[in-house]
């Protein structure tokens, strides 16, 4: 599949196509994801990161505002918010008492896990209406898709 033409950089028909299903799902699965966000009093911004740190034993305030594309102090105050609530907790490098480490809490795991079940059903429904060859094919050009995309981050 061609990305995008080698004379220019204009996109490829293939990545048009995918950055419009990438807009319209988006939208579709954020404005799920807004109502269950409003019960739990959070931000995307905040769900995201509980999301970053769902995969990780824990991350730095620094590896933090990488990801996440803020500036230190504004980390800062997505940690402050989801500590407060008691999604994360900061915890001290035993070798270095001046680095803060941010862990991810049970309560926050099952905030995301409740999340990410439904988005997974979600799709699940969708998939079950494609043809049987086509939803593997496609969650492995996603999954590929998905890393390259991270690897980024």
């Amino acid at each position: 599949m061609q990305i995008a033409n080698e004379s220019d950089t204009t996109p490829s028909a293939e990545a048009s196509r995918l950055a419009d299903f990438i807009m319209f799902t988006q939208r579709s699965f954020l404005l799920d994801l807004s109502k269950e966000l409003n019960k739990g009093n959070i931000s995307y911004a905040q769900f995201f990161l509980l999301g970053y740190l769902a995969k990780e034993e824990h991350l730095t305030m620094t590896e933090i505002s990488n990801k996440m594309g803020h500036s230190t102090a504004a980390a800062t105050g997505l940690v402050d918010r989801l500590e407060k609530l008691g999604y994360v907790q900061r915890l001290h490098a035993a070798d270095d008492r001046r680095k803060v480490m941010v862990q991810i809490t049970r309560k926050g795991m099952d905030l995301v896990s409740r999340m990410r079940d439904g988005i997974a059903l979600n799709i699940a429904e969708t998939m079950s209406k494609m043809d049987s060859h086509a939803a593997p094919e496609s969650a492995t050009s996603l999954d590929q898709l998905s890393d390259l995309l991270m690897q980024g981050r």
